[in-house]
């Protein structure tokens, strides 16, 4: 989300962004620090079964410190780059502007379960949850329909009244605040500053009128603005009403042969009409038709809550509004493609707020009609599990590749990626490599020693025919004829005395040490054949070299990945 965030803000640089709900995930489940958490007696038995067993548990893991770092969490993916594409406005508009305050199910609840400490938290970190916004010449409606829901449900009107209350004061004077908010916006294009002015006198109290008050507010019959209404929870409509050809998970169902229109219903394409705990996928038909005759002058509606698109035109009960269900942003919610709504407006108005039709422009010309004074798009970000998928692909064939390569480099004498690699014509290491052949070695040179003392010693009897010994043969057994250190006689058949024999005096322990040794190092010679320890040295090179090759590419792209996470 962030990485798709981030090219949002540089390439299209909105001028302003709404968010319509559900910007936590459990956030109606996370207690508050302050206020009755608990749910209502009657709403405990809603909770499914599964999740019964988990609510001691939440309350004590998921707290205010948890609800706070989401918060941030939030923050780190959307405010921090809110200007990164730059903090100036387009032409004609007042600023930018950043709007997260309309709740959803997911952060408050729904309906008569919704918990109070819970939507003041919220309210008090996001901003008013009904309000009023003039942008590009169209009035901006937000409400807080998971909040009104509770008036139509079957719960009494003193359990009720409390969560009603701040929506149905926003209802009863939205005619008003939009009046207003139209007034100032004309007063600031026409380089004016409206404000209320007041005499400055004393009054006595019993004489002052608290009802006739100076307001803004220029009154019924003033001008007014092509208005969309935002909500959480989409508009009713009747069941199987059909979402269009963008819808993602369910598309169209084929008309039958000769028929040209869609299919109608269409419920597999359609929103269901439907309710479970802490949710409702539309709203009731009496709250929907009294929003929008209560706002009044409601071209378009524009929802969220149900993760995927969804585009529909309502009948005249709801002003023949055009009502938009904006695809979720997080691949995570039963969509493979997550997407964002771009709407671009263009609604040229005069000093009277009276819309100026027919002026022609570099951008062409437009009225004050709905269909002409804006304009919607999707925009679809990438198929994050189709992403995770090839780079599973990817990983596959580069640990293919490198094993391939592993066993390929002993058998074609490859250079090889590891530093040192055992070599087959090593056979005789200058050191031993392990004890035995340590303890072979010893007695040798033991024996060695004592024969050049002995040899010193007597000069006259030393063997003129005696070749010296290399270090290849010290290294090798000591035959049987060899034991008692005797050298044989000559097999000459001439008369020349034989030379004496000589005998290094050693004991008869020692002796049994020698033959041992070179019995062991006889055996174990015979063990260890050429093309066994050549199998070995192949095996070994071919698993360094994959391990080595492996983890050099592990460390890279992990560093690489890590830092793009990081920065996004």
């Amino acid at each position: 989300m962030k990485r798709s965030y981030i090219q949002l803000s540089k390439v299209l640089h909105p001028d302003t962004l709404f968010f319509l709900g559900d910007l936590f995930d459990g956030g109606r489940e996370w207690k508050t620090v302050h206020g009755n958490f608990g749910d209502q007696n009657w709403a405990k038995s809603l909770r499914p079964s599964q999740e019964q067993k988990w609510v001691e548990t939440w309350g004590k893991r998921y707290g205010e410190d948890f609800w706070l770092h989401e918060y941030a969490r939030f923050g780190n993916i959307f405010s921090n780059f809110w200007n990164l594409g730059g903090s100036e406005a387009n032409p004609g508009q007042r600023g930018r502007r950043f709007i997260s305050g309309l709740p959803g199910n997911h952060d408050l609840g729904f309906g008569a379960q919704i918990k109070i400490p819970v939507r003041n938290r919220f309210e008090t970190y996001f901003g008013e949850m009904n309000r009023v916004d003039v942008i590009a010449n169209h009035t901006f409606v937000s409400v807080d329909s998971v909040s009104l829901s509770a008036g139509s449900s079957d719960r009494p009107m003193s359990e009720t009244v409390e969560i009603t209350a701040p929506v149905e004061e926003f209802l009863a004077g939205v005619g008003a605040t939009k009046r207003r908010a139209i007034a100032r916006e004309l007063s600031y294009q026409a380089g004016k500053e409206l404000y209320l002015k007041y005499d400055h006198k004393v009054e006595e109290l019993s004489n002052t009128d608290f009802f006739n008050r100076p307001t803004l507010d220029p009154g019924p019959g003033s001008p007014d603005l092509p208005t969309i209404l935002l909500t959480h929870v989409p508009l009713y409509r009747d069941p199987g009403t059909p979402c269009g050809p963008q819808r993602e998970r369910w598309p169209p169902a084929a008309p039958p042969k000769g028929q040209t229109s869609p299919v109608n219903p269409d419920e597999r394409n359609a929103i269901s009409i439907s309710k479970g705990y802490q949710y409702q996928n539309v709203l009731s038909n009496s709250d929907s038709v009294r929003l929008v005759s209560s706002i009044g002058n409601v071209v378009s509606v524009f929802s969220g809550d149900d993760h995927d698109y969804c585009e529909i035109v309502h009948p005249p009960d709801k002003n023949n509004a055009r009502e938009i269900t904006v695809k979720s942003t997080n691949w995570a919610q039963g969509v493979r493609k997550p997407g964002f709504l771009m709407l671009s407006m263009w609604n040229p108005i005069g000093p009277d707020g009276q819309p100026l039709n027919n002026i022609h422009t570099g951008h062409g010309s437009s009225s004050s009609s709905s269909s002409s004074t804006m304009q919607s798009h999707l925009c679809l970000l990438p198929d994050q599990i189709g992403i995770l998928i090839r780079y599973g692909v990817f990983v596959a064939i580069t640990l293919l590749a490198l094993i391939v390569r592993s066993i390929l480099t002993p058998l074609l004498n490859l250079t090889p990626f590891s530093s040192t690699l055992p070599s087959p014509e090593n056979d005789a290491p200058l050191l031993p490599t392990s004890k035995r052949d340590q303890d072979v070695e010893s007695t040798q040179i033991h024996h060695s020693s004592s024969s050049s003392t002995s040899s010193s010693n007597t000069p006259n009897t030393i063997n003129p025919n005696l070749a010296p010994r290399s270090s290849a043969a010290r290294t090798r057994s000591v035959s049987p004829a060899q034991n008692g250190y005797s050298l044989p006689a000559t097999s000459s058949t001439s008369s020349r005395t034989p030379p004496p024999k000589f005998e290094i005096p050693f004991s008869y322990k020692e002796k049994e040490d020698v033959g041992r040794a070179g019995k062991e190092d006889y055996e174990y010679s015979m063990s260890t054949s050429p093309n066994r320890k050549r199998k070995d040295t192949i095996v070994k090179t071919v698993v360094k070299e994959a391990g080595w090759s492996i983890w050099r590419v592990l460390w890279v792209v992990s560093g690489v990945y890590l830092y793009l996470i990081w920065y996004g």
